[in-house]
């Protein structure tokens, strides 16, 4: 049985040409669909108007109009509906003016059935995506609106205060935290609680691409919109903004000012953007423009550090392991008194994101309905560190995480190389860089080769 078969997709066809008509059914058909046949385009769009099709292929010659007339007529009443039209040589100009009126293709007859059958299949794959990534978009919203940010403790209660007050309004936000502590989900949630929760959330990691290619990206060349155009009528996230080079933060001031990427290309999008360094005194250093800074940071939302949070590590933490249980199709009831005091009191360089990969580790390897000690020996890779720094340790509260990370990094950074340290520290080799260039510290003896 083909998976055509299993779903039964149903598919119009609209022609007046009973041979032709036929052969199209009995291909269909015989790959598992279910076909419906109109021979007039009156009928086709009735037929199209009041029942449930996946797809429809019409004639472009019709007896009472045209297949652009049913272009036109049936994206009216379902926009969403994928066309196919058929055509012959002699009408290719009909075929390029049915694309440009929203048909998703064109079949020249006479056609290859292999060729006709590959284009209905991808027409309808393309539908597939577009139903999944629109569920995924409605439940993401409906997540993000239930319960946007997680955390009961007084930084993260004035995040979710600052989210509510601000997310109704079009003012452009500043998002300001350590790496991993949750940023893009505070981007997330303000895009979700916002009137633009149904147009596109693009995000950008502006550290990420490289420099030759990023003005491209955002704004677009001879071949593409750009980031910034494809963000219309909905929010850009611009993460690590402070690694803009100076042309591109006067470009983009340019287009956050005029609300256009080009003076003919007008766009309407909500900025956020996010950084863990201090734009302000980037702005004071003359590395960052005032007056980028300025319209960017309408609004700033700091996120804390995990370490700064209190229980908020052991709320987040059976969250996860929640998740990551129903995921694997395991139970996990709780953790013991060592996990949970290893949970408060380990700094959390990497912030929220260790913590969750860290979760996800030990629900994976979890061999009892109670995550322990021994699955703490198992999985964290950084508790031999937080072991040995244990003189960087007052009581149970750490030391300011500079200290921490530049006590290991001089410590261990003779014997593993930048991998290894990112690694134990629960943070990603970029974002050690990251730190060693804020702080001055240098770099790892041991290479990576």
């Amino acid at each position: 049985m083909t998976i055509a078969a299993a779903r039964r997709e149903r598919l119009l066809v609209i022609d007046d040409d009973p041979g032709l008509a036929e052969v199209i059914e009995l291909l269909l058909e015989r790959e598992g669909y279910a076909v419906q046949h109109a021979s007039t385009l009156k009928r086709g769009v009735e037929l199209a108007g009041s029942e449930e099709f996946e797809l429809v292929v019409t004639d472009l010659k019709l007896p009472d109009g045209t297949g652009l007339d049913a272009i036109h007529r049936i994206r009216a009443e379902r926009p969403g509906l994928p066309i196919i039209m058929i055509t012959s040589y002699s009408s290719l100009e009909s075929a390029i003016a049915a694309l440009r009126a929203g048909a998703v293709d064109y079949i020249i007859k006479p056609f290859d059935n292999d060729e006709f059958l590959h284009a209905i299949g991808r027409a309808l794959n393309e539908r597939r995506v577009q139903r999944e990534n629109a569920a995924l978009k409605r439940s993401l919203k409906n997540a993000y609106r239930a319960r946007p940010i997680l955390g009961e403790s007084p930084g993260m209660r004035r995040v979710a205060e600052l989210l509510r007050k601000v997310a109704p309004s079009d003012a452009n936000v500043l998002v300001l935290g350590e790496t991993g502590t949750g940023k893009e989900r505070v981007a997330l949630a303000l895009h979700y609680a916002s009137p633009r929760a149904d147009g596109p959330f693009i995000p950008v990691d502006c550290g990420a691409i490289p420099r030759d290619q990023i003005e491209r990206e955002l704004f677009g060349g001879e071949r593409s919109e750009g980031l910034v155009r494809e963000a219309d009528g909905g929010t850009l996230y611009l993460d690590e903004v402070s690694e803009l080079a100076p042309a591109l933060q006067a470009k983009l001031q340019r287009v956050l000012q005029e609300k256009a990427v080009r003076r003919s290309a007008p766009v309407d999008v909500r900025f956020i953007a996010a950084t863990q360094r201090d734009l302000g005194a980037l702005v004071e250093r003359g590395q960052f423009r005032k007056d980028l800074y300025y319209r960017l940071s309408v609004i700033s939302i700091p996120v804390p550090p995990l370490r700064d949070r209190g229980a908020d590590a052991l709320l987040l933490a059976r969250h996860f392991a929640e998740q990551q249980a129903h995921k694997l199709g395991k139970r996990i009831a709780g953790f013991d008194a060592e996990f949970s005091a290893f949970l408060q009191n380990y700094p959390w360089p990497g912030n929220v994101r260790e913590l969750e990969n860290l979760i996800e580790r030990a629900v994976i390897f979890a061999e009892s309905e109670t995550l322990g000690g021994r699955d703490l020996a198992e999985v964290a890779p950084a508790l031999p560190l937080v072991r040995a720094a244990a003189p960087l340790l007052d009581g149970t509260r750490p030391l300011a995480i500079e200290e921490y990370i530049r006590e290991v990094i001089e410590r261990f950074q003779a014997s593993h190389s930048e991998t290894e340290l990112a690694r134990m520290l629960g943070i990603g080799r970029k974002a050690l860089w990251m730190r060693r260039r804020q702080w001055g510290l240098k770099r790892a003896r041991k290479s990576d080769a």
